[in-house]
């Protein structure tokens, strides 16, 4: 058998929403996190494609997450939305309190979504862009479970903390970026773990403490933060805005939860998400040019590029072509349609 099945991206949609109704989601939720499944392939982050199916599964199996939660929009205040996802997964929650964003930013000139009681947090990127495709810049922090020391300590207290930015461009995609504010995503450690790589020095910890670059320590340890004490006080904000500020848990909260509730995988992390919103033609007209001659100053450079463009090149070239798929992943998840 070979190592790799190629698939297109038709078909990584089609078999993520089957597999997802087959085992409890329901058919507007599957279709939507199939989405973002089938999005994170193309862009080449695979650490949040199809690798993250088996666990999706797993998760509502188990109880940790409601795959036919509705969720709860709330019109909270002029420049305010407030979600309940209630213990479902994100991305139902995002494009369920979406439109009323969009109009608040736009009559107001800045407002904010707060999702709480996520059961399980996806991939930000796919909540950013789209409203950078609506015209809007976007921000969105969120707090998973604890699997962060916090800088100079040995036990985990935050989460991988992730920000995602998107910014509109006239004639282009949004230029934006996601990133795990620990060293790496727990998805690239999972990664090198299944696949037997070693990964960088400075990205966990073993169970006892010690620096380690071997995956599967380091996922029985703890991670650390993305540029040492700088990067441990954007951790603090995240926290601050994304579970404090929105009434989602901080992530020990998560896993006090899970301990209290018993459950194998986790359990419900109740995690907070805020997605802030800013209409650019509030402040003058000319943004959009404007920016333009900052991206062709970083382009004249040798060797540059702009936050995304890596992103949309994989994209293109998998529309085009598929995106191979590991083998053994491929038929643990074939084996999953029939729930």
């Amino acid at each position: 058998m070979p190592d790799t099945v190629r698939l297109s991206l038709a078909e990584i949609r089609d078999l993520s929403t089957e597999v997802f109704v087959a085992n409890g989601m329901s058919q507007s939720n599957a279709e939507i996190v199939a989405g973002v499944v089938t999005s994170a392939e193309a862009d080449g982050t695979h650490s949040h494609g199809l690798f993250r199916v088996p666990g999706y599964v797993s998760s509502m199996q188990n109880g940790r997450v409601d795959g036919k939660a509705v969720p709860e929009v709330t019109d909270a205040a002029p420049a305010l939305v407030a979600v309940d996802t209630k213990n479902g997964f994100s991305p139902p929650a995002v494009v369920a309190g979406r439109s009323l964003a969009i109009e608040k930013a736009r009559s107001q000139g800045i407002a904010a979504m707060g999702l709480r009681n996520n059961g399980n947090l996806n991939a930000l990127w796919w909540d950013v862009e789209q409203f950078g495709e609506a015209g809007l810049i976007a921000i969105a922090l969120s707090t998973p479970r604890s699997l962060v020391a916090p800088w100079g300590g040995d036990k985990a207290l935050f989460g991988t903390d992730p920000i995602a930015f998107a910014c509109p461009r006239a004639g282009k995609p949004p230029m934006g970026f996601d990133f795990a504010t620990s060293a790496a995503a727990r998805g690239e450690i999972m990664v090198a773990a299944r696949e037997g790589h070693a990964i960088p020095e400075g990205w966990a910890l073993d169970r006892d403490g010690n620096p380690t670059t071997d995956a599967k320590a380091a996922l029985e340890g703890v991670q650390l933060p993305l540029g040492a004490h700088k990067g441990n006080a954007i951790i603090i904000m995240v926290e601050l805005l994304a579970a404090g500020l929105t009434g989602g848990n901080f992530c020990f909260e998560a896993d006090d939860q899970a301990l209290e509730v018993g459950a194998i995988d986790g359990g419900p992390s109740n995690a907070g998400e805020i997605i802030i919103l800013m209409d650019p033609g509030g402040y003058h007209g000319s943004f959009l040019a404007r920016i333009e001659a900052l991206f062709d100053r970083i382009m004249a450079q040798d060797g540059t590029r702009i936050p995304g463009d890596r992103r949309y090149a994989n994209r293109a070239r998998a529309t085009e072509e598929g995106v191979d798929c590991p083998a053994i992943l491929y038929q643990q998840i074939l084996a999953m349609k029939t729930g």
